[in-house]
């Protein structure tokens, strides 16, 4: 059984950190109990990676989040700025405060271009969705820390309880 501290998007928990300047408050019997017990260790990849609130929408482009952390793709915003070494310094600030704090499991939201975990939006600024993670996810993952997005709050806590 896995007793740890969870990684969350500050989002979920009601921070207004998102792109726009909203949050995505979750309100789960789960999440309470975790954020009572203390084991919710908050962080916005995005806004840690200094980018402001509010900014401009942003989206893998050329490519997935593996080769946004090989150097192989950017995260370009709907202005065509590059904003690629924002969301990986947000994503090694995401790790580093992971491992500093014995995270073994992650909470990140789906449809981010830094926290999706299995859905991101396709680049073209048109409201697709594909299937892809984002680039906090991929370096999370690359360093053996399960993600999984708001809406898999039993999932983790099925894998919590069975690991």
């Amino acid at each position: 059984m896995i007793q740890g501290k969870i990684l969350i998007s500050a989002c979920l928990i009601g921070n207004p950190v998102r792109y726009n300047g909203s949050d995505l408050l979750l309100d789960h019997p789960l999440l309470t109990k975790w954020r009572d017990e203390e084991r919710l260790v908050p962080i916005c990849p995005e806004v840690a990676g200094g980018l402001p609130v509010p900014r401009l929408p942003a989206e893998i482009q050329f490519g997935d989040a593996e080769k946004v952390l090989d150097g192989k793709a950017q995260v370009l915003q709907i202005d065509q700025s590059d904003v690629t070494k924002a969301f990986i310094d947000g994503a090694n600030k995401a790790l580093e405060l992971a491992l500093a704090t014995h995270c073994k499991v992650a909470i990140l939201t789906e449809r981010s271009p830094s926290c999706g975990s299995s859905m991101i939006f396709d680049g073209t600024f048109t409201n697709e969705k594909i299937l892809g993670i984002g680039v906090t996810t991929a370096l999370l993952e690359r360093n053996n820390i399960r993600v999984f997005n708001q809406n898999q709050l039993d999932e983790l806590d099925y894998y919590l309880q069975n690991n």
